[in-house]
């Protein structure tokens, strides 16, 4: 019986340097090879949306990289975050994060400038995130990384070495486009990502190594290699919300009488002149209607006729179910149930310190670990927002103050954490005396 389980394990090894030889005549390209040469360097290799409409993947392809996941989102998951619930609750998000204050300062621990370049390096790498391509800005960059991660946890952005005084350029990517390696142990020239680009041949796929490209992971698992966006945690609840926003709506729209009169033993001909006088001498004169007739006639009612036909309070259940996928106060998404004045200043913190933050900080330790520390190798300085140890600019220059005062802060240390010039190169609006 060993002949067999001999024969199944040779037929594995040529199966896989079977595989091996696909991967290399399909991407057209050594897996040692992918590194940019000096014709092309800082020149991009991913698209921007290679897909279109079907960036979406479904959960299984047979196509791509060999042992790569692709990554198994619904196909509706970017039109859900188009509506105005889920847009409102992202753009909560993303538009906080992305008005912030930010700056390229020294790591912890990062010892002395023996070069004595540091200087020149964190002003060039602040030029180089202040315009990281040639249509985009840093915010408009960093929007659309935050969009992809809260949408499916999947925000990406390609990373390439520049020219001169700009030593890196930065790409937004298409997170859905990307596929991730599920078995790369680390290897600095083993493709770890592809990016599907709808093409055919050789160029059907880009491999891109582990330190030129930067892909967020929101909520990452242990027994997936994708994230968990926050789009995805809400999805059934804004299917629901949608379905009982539309059914409202139609209710609204197409509104009936509520009510109806019964005339039993009635002509067709007693029938049609009840409803002609009705119409002519009743609707919309405002007159008390009198009616004789052997019988009484009975009214029918049909709906209670009030807000509850239109599920308003499962609707309002709905958006807090959504706001707990976003990590936000339902009072964020006009729920004004139980707010007042006392306690929306603490909602508004909980939103920050549970929303803002975590997302924010995730953030800065991708664009330090993977733009400055792999792709540029200094590990001397670091990526940082500024507006996250306090929302409060009265509370902010308080505890400045006192560190101040207490020796801890020097005035140039206070200057440059308020983003100012140093004290020598600044010009004072008032003149000193004796001058």
């Amino acid at each position: 019986m060993a002949a067999p389980f001999a024969f199944q394990e040779e037929m594995g090894m040529g199966l896989g340097s079977a595989m091996r030889e696909m991967w290399k005549r399909a991407a057209g390209v050594e897996a040692s090879g992918v590194e940019a040469s000096g014709e092309n360097m800082g020149e991009r290799k991913t698209a921007i949306t290679p897909l279109g409409l079907s960036s979406i993947f479904a959960p299984f392809r047979t196509t791509g990289v060999q042992n790569a996941l692709p990554k198994p989102t619904a196909q509706n998951l970017r039109r859900f975050a188009e509506m105005p619930v889920a847009r409102r609750a992202i753009n909560c998000i993303k538009d906080r994060i992305a008005c912030m204050d930010w700056q390229i300062e020294v790591r912890r621990g990062a010892g002395e400038d023996v070069a004595g370049d540091r200087a020149q390096r964190a002003e060039a790498l602040t030029k180089s995130f202040d315009t990281p391509n040639e249509t985009d800005s840093f915010r408009t960059l960093i929007e659309q990384v935050i969009e992809d991660t809260l949408v499916g946890g999947f925000g990406a952005a390609e990373i390439e070495i520049g020219e001169g005084d700009l030593p890196v350029r930065l790409y937004p990517v298409d997170g859905a486009s990307i596929q991730v390696n599920a078995h790369w142990k680390g290897d600095p020239h083993d493709p770890r990502y592809a990016q599907i680009t709808g093409k055919l041949g050789a160029e059907a796929l880009v491999p891109l190594l582990d330190h030129e490209l930067m892909y967020v992971r929101l909520n990452p698992r242990s027994h997936t290699p994708f994230g968990l966006g926050k789009v995805e945690v809400a999805f059934e609840s804004i299917s629901h919300f949608l379905q009982a926003h539309r059914y409202a709506g139609r209710m609204a729209s197409n509104g009936v009488v509520q009510y109806a009169l019964w005339m039993n033993q009635q002509t067709p001909e007693q029938h049609e002149r009840l409803i002609r006088w009705w119409q002519d001498e009743v609707e919309g004169s405002g007159r008390v209607p009198v009616l004789s007739s052997e019988q009484k006639p009975e009214v029918l009612k049909f709906a209670a006729g009030t807000d509850a036909d239109l599920h308003l309070e499962w609707q309002q259940f709905l958006l807090t179910m959504i706001a707990n996928a976003f990590d936000i106060p339902a009072m964020m998404l006009n729920v004004t149930q139980n707010v007042n004045r006392s306690t929306a200043g603490e909602l508004a913190d909980e939103a920050f310190q549970n929303a803002i933050v975590p997302l924010a900080k995730l953030i800065a330790d991708h664009l330090t670990r993977d733009v400055i520390a792999k792709r540029l190798g200094w590990n001397d300085l670091r990526f940082v927002w500024t507006d996250l140890e306090s929302r409060d600019e009265m509370v902010e220059v308080e505890i400045q103050t006192k560190l101040l005062a207490a020796g801890v802060l020097s005035v140039a240390e206070v200057r440059s954490m308020r983003g100012l010039a140093p004290a020598e190169l600044a010009s004072p609006l008032v003149e000193p005396q004796g001058a």
